[in-house]
């Protein structure tokens, strides 16, 4: 069996279309619309329902979606110790996040590029959401990782969802909150907030439930967030990315009725990736499971 088949199945998964995973994987649609027809055909089982509001994987589809990736990765383990070897991986990558997507997924990522791969340089830009997707479609940037709302990608625009992250607020140990295993967006807004600025997620959900809060500090970043809180500022509103402690003397509690937050990849969907960007991706989903694997076993450590 062709890797590369698998390789634009599972394309067509996540981008839920033909031609986006078309422009992902740098051929023609009818490419890869042959191509996984003949995957389907070689293997005799129906892996795709394709309809005119795209594609989604059938239940032989999915139950083949992990052994696919796990050939796919293998296969891009094999490349990359090839193109480690004789110094192809150069040139520079230009990424750009939220405070808290830099730092929990894209820092980690660049650190260990850095370290196996000394010939490449990265730009890194931290900023709201919005303000990082217009630079992605601006060509500005290569990839972002970012917080994303369930509104569709800007025009151009391509998402793939790595992992969802729990709402809840911080607050200091003091704090009447602070014994609460959890609280509830009404019972948030009668305390001054501390959240991040427009043009963000967060800032976005907290005008859609409480348009009326007092937001008594507007942040360029979550540390920012976790330092007002704990200067007694108010109650900082902040998604948790990893499962690692807030800081000193704070506690975070979440929102019993505020749903996930989504954590999305961003590219063009018109520009084919250089092999240096790859690479950059698949460390970046790599990170992205890790982090969602161990919230997985904390909350069934903590059920």
């Amino acid at each position: 069996m062709r890797v590369e088949r698998a390789r634009y199945f599972l394309a067509a998964v996540n981008t839920g279309s033909l031609r986006s995973a078309a422009v992902v994987c740098g051929v023609s649609q009818p490419t890869i619309g042959q191509q996984i027809t003949m995957l389907e055909e070689e293997l005799d089982t129906v892996l795709l329902t394709r309809t005119r509001g795209g594609v989604r994987a059938t239940p032989a589809g999915e139950a083949l979606i992990g052994p696919f990736t796990r050939l796919v990765t293998a296969e891009d383990a094999v490349r990359e110790a090839a193109l480690a070897s004789n110094g192809t991986y150069q040139g520079r990558v230009s990424l750009g996040g939220g405070s808290v997507t830099v730092e929990v997924i894209i820092a980690p990522v660049v650190g260990q590029l850095l370290t196996d791969h000394p010939g490449l340089r990265f730009s890194v830009r931290e900023g709201s959401s919005a303000d990082i997707e217009r630079a992605v479609a601006a060509g500005d940037l290569d990839l972002a990782v970012i917080t994303t709302t369930d509104r569709p990608a800007p025009g151009g625009l391509l998402r793939r969802r790595l992992l969802t992250a729990p709402l809840g607020v911080h607050t200091r140990a003091d704090h009447p909150l602070a014994d609460r295993s959890e609280v509830t967006w009404d019972e948030l807004g009668q305390w001054p907030i501390v959240t991040m600025r427009t043009g963000t997620v967060l800032h976005q959900r907290l005008r859609e439930r409480l348009p009326d809060a007092e937001a008594t500090v507007e942040a360029m970043s979550a540390r920012t967030v976790q330092t007002m809180v704990a200067q007694g500022a108010g109650v900082g509103l902040l998604a948790r990315f990893d499962i690692r402690a807030p800081m000193t003397d704070l506690v975070w509690i979440p929102l019993a009725d505020a749903e996930s937050v989504e954590v999305s990849m961003v590219q063009r969907a018109d520009t084919q990736p250089s092999r240096s960007s790859v690479v950059v991706r698949r460390l970046i989903n790599a990170r992205a499971d890790e982090l969602s694997s161990r919230a997985r076993g904390q909350r069934l450590a903590s059920g």
